[in-house]
């Protein structure tokens, strides 16, 4: 998978961070979700890679990027500190500036890039995500139950961990496919890939910090952001599926329209995972989207 795109690892402070990059033309930088790794764009990338110098990053605690220690506060797995991971990979690769098109737990660390470093990112495509303080403060039932992941990580270690570490490529299959299209958009080579990351020694650990930072530090930087007005300046594009939790919990162009400044987007056919349910459409807006 993905073997056209030249492998780079780079290091900030103690993490490795695993990146990919293939193409010419202006910089792309990819972002996946959980629990999920850069494999998630093979149907994606190496179509936009024929216009654009498309680079594809495992976020820290994923694929074969480091699993930082634990700490107190879970700083080590805030979506501040993923937003400068991304910072050091684009350096790396020899940009200063760029366009972002991210998905789930990637869209959410390319959102604080976006606010933390606004003159590094010039447009912003963000897939099936509303902004995380709007989706926990308007929580319903209906949203717990699709996202019960989201409250399960965020309990206490070991719990989490324990369970996960029991059986990985179970709780993979369980949370991919207990949404709307089951297992059937995932190839057996993306499947397998996720299984394999999901078993490396301090996968669990690391997920589940990602998840208890997002419901408490990362909340903090986002009410400090509403408190002082700050707003995203770049054009933002949101797609969401039109059979997932998002767009059937929450008024996504609505909640986003309070954080940004200028802001499209609609749903498209398909449910959470569009990279990989409607890659065709995905290439089409985004190719349409950063070439405005």
């Amino acid at each position: 998978m993905l073997e056209s795109f030249k492998s780079l690892a780079v290091m900030r402070q103690d993490v490795q961070l695993h990146s990919r990059a293939a193409g010419e033309g202006a910089p792309l930088l990819l972002l996946h979700g959980h629990p999920q790794s850069m494999a998630m764009w093979h149907r994606v990338a190496p179509a936009l890679a024929l216009e654009r110098r498309v680079v594809l990053m495992d976020l820290r605690g994923y694929g074969d990027s480091s699993r930082p220690a634990a700490d107190a506060d879970h700083a080590n797995h805030s979506k501040r500190e993923m937003a400068l991971d991304a910072l050091a990979v684009m350096k790396a690769h020899g940009f200063e500036r760029f366009d972002v098109l991210a998905h789930d737990r990637g869209a959410r660390v390319a959102h604080r890039l976006a606010v933390d470093a606004p003159d590094a990112v010039n447009r912003l495509l963000l897939l099936d995500i509303a902004p995380t303080l709007a989706m926990y403060q308007n929580t319903s039932e209906a949203f717990a139950r699709a996202y019960w992941h989201w409250f399960f990580m965020i309990q206490a270690s070991p719990l989490p961990e324990a369970l996960i570490e029991s059986n990985p490529a179970r709780y993979v299959r369980s949370v991919m496919g207990g949404r709307h299209a089951g297992l059937a958009p995932f190839t057996p080579e993306a499947l397998a890939e996720y299984e394999r990351c999901a078993a490396l020694p301090g996968t669990a650990q690391s997920i589940a910090e990602d998840y208890r930072a997002s419901a408490s530090l990362d909340l903090a930087h986002d009410r400090a952001d509403v408190a002082a007005g700050r707003q995203l300046r770049q054009p933002l594009h949101v797609l969401w599926g039109q059979h997932g939790a998002v767009g059937r919990c929450f008024d996504v162009l609505a909640l986003w329209r309070e954080r940004a400044a200028q802001v499209t987007g609609h749903a498209i056919d398909c449910g959470h995972y569009l990279a990989e349910e409607a890659p065709d459409q995905v290439i089409a807006q985004a190719q349409s989207f950063f070439t405005h």
